[in-house]
C-alpha cells in the first residue's frame, strides 16, 4: 500500500484477553467492562477474533494498522483482492455516522475501497453510510 503521510509505527496486540486480564489483576467482567483499558481490551479481542478467523481457515492475515502524520487512524483495514476493507472498533452502542469519515482518506491510495464498518456494541446491523455499517461485535 502506498500511502505518503503513512506513520509506519506497528500497532501490537495482546493474543489472549483472558491472559490479559489475569496478568492485569481484573479478576471479574465487571472489573474489566468498567476499567481504563475496557475499550483497548474489546479492540483487542475484536482483532484477535478476525486474525484467528484467518488462521483457522489456514490463510494468511492480510490485516493492516492504519495512522497517518496527522494522528488519524483507522483501527484495521483488510486487503484482499487488491481490494481496502476498513474497519473502526468503537466499545458504544450507538455509533455516530461521522466515525466513518476517516475512510476517506484510503481513496487516495489509487485502491478499490469496499464497504467498511464499525464494530460496536450495537444490538443490530445498522447503516451508517451508503457502503458502511455499525456492526453488532456478536456477529464475530
Amino acid at each position: 500500500m502506498v500511502f505518503s503521510r503513512l506513520i509506519k509505527t506497528p500497532k501490537l496486540y495482546f493474543l489472549d484477553t483472558g491472559l490479559c486480564a489475569y496478568l492485569t489483576e481484573w479478576s471479574s467482567p465487571e472489573t474489566l467492562e468498567a476499567g481504563a483499558m475496557s475499550g483497548t481490551i474489546l479492540e483487542t479481542f475484536i482483532f484477535t477474533e478476525i486474525l484467528k478467523s484467518y488462521w483457522h481457515n489456514g490463510k494468511r492475515a492480510p490485516l493492516y494498522y492504519y495512522r497517518d502524520k496527522d494522528k488519524k487512524e483507522i483501527d484495521l483495514i483488510i486487503m484482499q483482492d487488491d481490494v481496502i476493507y476498513p474497519l473502526e472498533f468503537k466499545k458504544a452502542a450507538r455509533v455516530e455516522r461521522d466515525t466513518v469519515k476517516t475512510f476517506d482518506l484510503l481513496k487516495k491510495s489509487g485502491k478499490k475501497v469496499g464497504p467498511g464498518g464499525v464494530i460496536c456494541l450495537s444490538p443490530d446491523l445498522l447503516p451508517l453510510s451508503a457502503t458502511d455499517n455499525a456492526i453488532p461485535v456478536w456477529y464475530l
